[in-house]
Formats: C-alpha cells, sequence, structure tokens
C-alpha cells in the first residue's frame, strides 16, 4: 500500500492528485505545520533524513522529492498514462514533459520562495532602529531581483499555453500536476494574475477535475489559495 506522508498546505498535495487521477489506492499519514514557524514537524525524520514532506513509501521503498514522486508513481502504475505517448527522448511532447517536471522546483519556486522569506523578513520582529535597514534591503532585492524574475517566468509559462492547453502538450499530464504548486503560489503572491489569462484558465481547469476535489477532500484544508 502506498502511504503520502501528507503535510497541510505542502507540496504533498500534488502527490494525493496524482494518485486520485491514476484511480491507485493509497493511505495518508498527516503532519501539521509549526503553527509559529511553519515548519514541518520533527516526525518527518522518522520516515526520510530530511524531514521534509511530500515523501511516501511503497512497500519498502522510500521516495521523496516532488517530481522524483510524480515520476514514480506514473512510471510504475501509470500504464501508460499521463506521459506523452511517444517515449523517443526526441519528441516534442516528451521533451516539454520532462522540461516541465523539472523546471517547476528547479527554477519557478526559487523566486517565490525568496518573495515568501523577504516579505516575511520586514513582518518580523526586530529592534526599531534596524527596522528601516532591513525593509531598505528586502524592497531592494524584491524590486530588483525577486519580482522581476517573477514576471519574467509568468510571461514565459503565459506564452507556453498560448499554442496548446496543456504543459506537455495537447493531453493532460503528470507535467500539469507538477507545474500546479508554483502557478498556485504565484496566484496567492506572485503577481497581477489578471496579466495572465492563459494561466488563470490553467488553474480554472485544474481546479474542476474532479480527481483535484477528490485529493482536497481526503487531504484535508488546503489555504495556499485563499
Amino acid at each position: 500500500m502506498i502511504t503520502v506522508h501528507h503535510l497541510n498546505n505542502s507540496r504533498s498535495q500534488r502527490v494525493l492528485w496524482l494518485l486520485e487521477e491514476l484511480g491507485l489506492p493509497y493511505e495518508i499519514k498527516h503532519y501539521q505545520r509549526d503553527a509559529k514557524t511553519s515548519l514541518a514537524p520533527p516526525e518527518l525524520r522518522q520516515v526520510h533524513p530530511l524531514g521534509k514532506s511530500p515523501v511516501i513509501t511503497d512497500g519498502g521503498l522510500t521516495v521523496a522529492e516532488s517530481g522524483a514522486i510524480l515520476e514514480y508513481l506514473v512510471d510504475r502504475y501509470g500504464q501508460g498514462r499521463l506521459k506523452p505517448a511517444n517515449p523517443a527522448p526526441e519528441d516534442a511532447d516528451t521533451l516539454r514533459y520532462r522540461f516541465f517536471m523539472h523546471f517547476a522546483e528547479g527554477s519557478a519556486m526559487s523566486p517565490l520562495l525568496m518573495k515568501l522569506v523577504f516579505s516575511k523578513i520586514v513582518k518580523s520582529p526586530m529592534p526599531f532602529f534596524v527596522k528601516p535597514i532591513a525593509k531598505g534591503i528586502a524592497a531592494k532585492v524584491l524590486g530588483g531581483f525577486v519580482q522581476p524574475n517573477i514576471d519574467s517566468q509568468l510571461r514565459f509559462l503565459e506564452s507556453e499555453l498560448a499554442s496548446r492547453p496543456w504543459f506537455a502538450g495537447n493531453e493532460f499530464t503528470a507535467a500539469d500536476v507538477q507545474m500546479s504548486f508554483p502557478i498556485e503560489a504565484a496566484a496567492v503572491r506572485g503577481g497581477d494574475m489578471d496579466a495572465y489569462p492563459k494561466l488563470r484558465d490553467f488553474l480554472a481547469r485544474i481546479h474542476a477535475r474532479p480527481a483535484y476535489k477528490k485529493a482536497l477532500e481526503r487531504g484535508g484544508p488546503y489555504s495556499l489559495m485563499s
């Protein structure tokens, strides 16, 4: 039996969604973030040394990292589903599939995480004489580096969906599941999504999928989009 070690409001929601898309049986072990630090609880270190989610156990196997988990599940249990039909490495859909499976965490999430961190810095308690300096540094980094990178990536993603409905091609794949988290994060803290109608439509379409809704029911509250 596949067990998803599920941390609230985290990337592990994608794993639940993929499992529902594949129609696979699974169980969930729930973990809650620390209310003050938002960090994962130490119990997760008993599953994987990094103590982070997502991580799954499948029999005697332990698999961590979102992309690795999704690829493992699709390759082992998908029976050809949720991946491009042509596995040739030079196939255009296959190349896009691999690109977006890695781009989601390798590039897309980095500036979004930086924006979250620097936004928290200016709100954190600190001596009054330090606060103007901290706010100035944060504003410089956010305005000069972080937000321009987010905007550039959103423009790129918008253009990618201009010629096809899904990121890897005409069919929904695990790459769309993988890309859901950075686009949801961008909708919350990345900027004005009204400028990106294709991405807004992408979010509306994935949120309407029965498997996405079922994963939310099983996973519990998911406030990333609130």
